[in-house]
């Protein structure tokens, strides 16, 4: 795919120089670009001054506001008023997608009572339950299985070894990455007697003996409720919930590896990075950034615009708009505080040392 420099601008709302003519066929680092001619060629992505030394006179670039491209000898380029905003469009328009053949691949396995919208691509090997519906526009790679009942909206991309249980419903736009798996059933068991757990809760820790025990599963009737314009990474998890669904907002982004036990509900335009673990029946606000290997426990409410820095541990309510580190998790600034002083408790301990030395002295010479 090749776009005009002009073209390229009024497509990412940006303003174009130099000779808008030239075609770009894609995009680069300034070291991976060259000098282009009339048949253009890559452009560089020098969206800041300190990617600028890579760039070489000729050739094309993306630039922020205030770079001259003359200083550069540049034959065109493209300005950036927010530049990771301009990458996203500037990715977007040259990402090909998943290669997946339009229509119904004739591997496929698709119930007769399973409804597909217009426009969908199925590749091999894909599972398509009874009562299913799956809007116009599906894009659904090798391997998927999509469980009976399931609802998804318009436009769903759904990548290799997806799985979709049954009763999960999903609105437009639907992204999940290989290996993720929406409906899963919720890791929840009971004991006859007080368990250990429910004890220790109980006791806030003392155990008062230790009785044989086995677990009976709590099986999983409700769902999974998704939002539009969700994005689910690669071997993340949702598992259904017990009664009620489990629910994630509109424009949510889940990273790779992540885990969304039963009942949890999460807002609208979250962002839940890599190996974050979310126990089940906890609330997560709206605009909430929890950072990587983020916990949280179960029960647990947290905030809108709360943000969580990486390996955070939360325990307990967390108010909105606060922000979070440590484990426990406190305040960032009472966290910054708290690691200020733990690296001086070396210092602490040698005076601490030369404290008791002195008094010792003093106490024999009394």
């Amino acid at each position: 795919m090749a776009l005009t420099v002009g073209e390229l601008a009024r497509a990412l709302d940006a303003q174009g120089w130099g000779d808008l003519s030239l075609p770009v066929t894609g995009a680069a680092e300034p070291a991976n670009t060259v000098p282009v001619g009339p048949e253009g060629g890559l452009i560089a992505m020098a969206m800041a001054p300190k990617y600028a030394d890579g760039l070489k006179p000729g050739s094309m670039a993306i630039l922020a506001q205030g770079m001259d491209p003359e200083e550069y000898g540049l034959r065109a380029a493209i300005f950036a008023p927010r530049p990771r905003l301009l990458l996203a469009g500037l990715t977007r328009t040259f990402d090909p997608g998943p290669d997946i053949a339009p229509g119904i691949h004739p591997t496929a396995v698709i119930d007769p009572t399973a409804r597909i919208g217009a426009g969908a691509a199925i590749g091999a090997f894909v599972v398509i339950g009874a009562d299913v519906v799956i809007g116009q526009g599906a894009r659904i790679a090798s391997h998927v299985s999509v469980g009976r009942g399931a609802r998804l909206g318009r436009e769903a991309l759904l990548r290799e070894g997806a799985r979709i249980g049954h009763g999960v419903s999903a609105g437009d736009r639907l992204i999940m990455q290989p290996g993720a798996v929406i409906g899963g059933d919720g890791f929840s068991f009971v004991t006859p007697e007080e368990s250990g757990i429910e004890e220790i809760r109980r006791s806030l820790g003392t155990r008062e003996g230790f009785v044989p025990q086995h677990w009976t599963r709590i099986h999983s009737l409700g769902g999974v409720e998704i939002g539009d314009d969700v994005e689910i990474g690669a071997n993340a998890t949702i598992d259904r919930g017990t009664i009620r669904a489990t629910r994630i907002g509109r424009g949510t982004k889940i990273d790779n590896l992540v885990q969304i036990g039963h009942n949890v509900v999460v807002g609208a335009d979250c962002l839940l990075c890599g190996l974050v673990g979310i126990a089940g029946s906890s609330r997560v606000g709206d605009r909430v950034i929890l950072a990587g290997q983020v916990g949280v426990s179960d029960n647990i409410e947290i905030g809108d615009d709360v943000i969580a820095g990486g390996a955070t541990k939360i325990f307990s309510r967390v108010p909105a708009g606060r922000v979070i580190l440590g484990n426990p998790a406190v305040k960032m600034e009472t966290q910054m505080e708290i690691q200020k002083a733990v690296r001086r408790l070396p210092r602490f301990a040698q005076q601490l040392a030369k404290l008791q030395e002195t008094v010792t002295r003093l106490l024999d010479k009394g």
